[in-house]
């Protein structure tokens, strides 16, 4: 059973949704005892990482997340929730991340090395590479993924590094690091090669339960 963290900023129906058509089990909640009840859990996020942050640390799913990853059960954070992994963000102020990952987020300049400007946010489809190999990753093709935001994780582990972008810079597009895995992109609008991740997820948190 696959949990889906509710806690206001995430895009709780199009993962749902995403879920359903895969005939994977979940449900959603904003109770951490709920949830730590799940055999993987998804994070997604849209929206200010300051936000975020204030209210998983309010409700106490900060200390949630924390616990469950520690317990070795997967988790993947979507979008802002794979930002919220990290250890902490500029936008809107200063603010402290979940600290599970290694890597701070910034804003994209907008403006390219020449002086030239391009478009903020990343908004649309762009092309995927794969770094190095990852259970997550098993039988994904490298191809397109549907991008956007403002911000992109920067100065980060590249241990940790599955797969990435270039939109000006360097975008960190997948992550993982043993049970924790994250996704700049949104698998579950981004056709086949999203559903294909997503399936492995849940695999992952399967397989963790029957073996």
């Amino acid at each position: 059973m696959i949990g889906i963290i509710d806690y206001g900023m995430g895009n709780l129906f199009s993962v749902s949704k995403a879920l359903e058509r895969l005939d994977v089990p979940y449900f959603v909640s904003e109770k951490a005892e709920e949830l730590m009840k799940a055999n993987g859990l998804i994070l997604p996020g849209v929206g200010s990482f300051k936000d975020a942050m204030e209210r998983l640390n309010e409700t106490g799913l900060s200390a949630m997340i924390k616990e469950f990853v520690g317990l070795g059960k997967p988790l993947l954070g979507i979008c802002l929730g794979m930002q919220l992994l990290f250890e902490g963000s500029k936008e809107n102020g200063e603010t402290i991340g979940l600290g599970l990952l290694t890597g701070y987020v910034e804003k994209f300049p907008g403006v390219t090395a020449d002086g030239g400007r391009y478009k903020v946010p990343h908004m649309g489809w762009n092309q995927l590479e794969w770094t190095q190999s990852s259970l997550i990753l098993q039988q994904v093709e490298e191809d397109y993924a549907y991008f956007v935001h403002s911000y992109y994780v920067d100065r980060m582990d590249k241990d940790i590094l599955l797969g990435k972008c270039s939109y000006n810079v360097e975008v960190p597009a997948v992550v993982g690091n043993g049970n924790l895995f994250g996704m700049q992109f949104h698998p579950e609008k981004s056709s086949k090669l999203g559903m294909k991740l997503l399936r492995n997820f849940t695999e992952l948190a399967r397989e963790r339960v029957t073996t």
